[in-house]
């Protein structure tokens, strides 16, 4: 079955909550997932302490098997220095690793990719790539998406909305 869509839904962390209140679970095969996120005004905030707001918050994305903590790939994104930035977030055998990408202005369609290869993931943002370490072979995996997530220690301090549009990846 495709579960692309032909205009941006959005996503909303309420505020207090980690979750967006669209998460479900959803089985997915993949190798490359493809969409366009546009953030507003409500993805600029401040946390309580200070350390937080360098947490990086989760955007989109997939595991690898059933654990996010054990094998998982996703765009992550955070507000930090007066700017919107998309980060590459991946676990690869219960080891977590980051890179930044780029800073992104808001309001402005954006076009991301992850895309499985051998012992990488790669993450494209605007066609700007960077990669992390993959622990699984093979180039194609079974897992569940993973939905928009805010904080680490701390919860959303206001609604949040999020704008995706799913370009690509396969529902089973």
């Amino acid at each position: 079955m495709d579960d692309t869509q032909d205009t941006f839904k959005a996503y909303i962390i309420p505020k207090g909550a980690h979750y967006c209140i669209q998460s479900t679970v959803n089985q997915l095969v993949v190798n490359e997932m493809q969409f366009s996120v546009q953030f507003d005004s409500s993805a600029v905030y401040a946390t309580i302490s200070p350390i937080n707001q360098y947490d990086i918050n989760k955007l989109w994305g997939f595991t690898e098997g059933t654990d996010n903590h054990l094998n998982s790939a996703r765009l992550g994104w955070g507000y930090n220095e007066n700017k919107l930035r998309l980060y590459g977030y991946a676990y690869a055998d219960g080891q977590r690793s980051s890179v930044e990408i780029c800073s992104i202005e808001l309001n402005t369609p954006i076009d991301c990719n992850i895309k499985i290869a051998e012992g990488l993931y790669l993450f494209s943002v605007n066609g700007k790539t960077k990669s992390l370490p993959r622990s699984v072979t093979g180039t194609n995996t079974v897992g569940y998406q993973l939905y928009p997530y805010f904080g680490g220690d701390e919860t959303a301090p206001h609604d949040i909305q999020i704008l995706i549009k799913t370009l690509s990846p396969k529902k089973l």
